[in-house]
């Protein structure tokens, strides 16, 4: 299984490097990676204008199993929530915020940008 896990996170990693260079050519600017909060974690923290956007990537190998974004559940996107509201008080933000999901296959290079994929309930500032 560890040889399992190394690939899953291996195809993981590229996909997030894919995601960071198609928003960069996008405009985005990039202000993390793999962001950090207690157990929770980002992919992407991008900003567009004055616009906060947080990236959840998803990578798969094919869709034999769907698209890769019907992984991020409810209860991911808590998840999600909790870590970009600690992420904007740790940093004393004022931004509008946005919940984007990117999806590759990379058998087939398709790279799906879900943006405004879903929306905090509650901001807490």
């Amino acid at each position: 299984t560890i040889d399992i896990m190394a690939k899953h996170n291996e195809l993981g990693k590229k996909g997030e490097d894919i995601a960071v260079q198609y928003l960069t050519d996008k405009g985005y600017g990039i202000l993390e990676r793999n962001w950090h909060h207690a157990h929770k974690e980002i992919d992407i923290i991008a900003q567009t204008g004055n616009e906060l956007v947080v990236v959840e990537v998803k990578t798969r190998k094919n869709d034999d199993y769907g698209a890769p974004d019907i992984a991020v559940t409810k209860h991911k996107q808590r998840f999600l929530i909790a870590a970009a509201n600690a992420y904007i008080y740790q940093n004393r933000l004022d931004f509008n915020t946005r919940f984007d999901i990117i999806s590759i296959v990379s058998n087939s290079d398709v790279i799906n940008h879900i943006e405004d994929a879903f929306r905090s309930p509650v901001w807490y500032r």
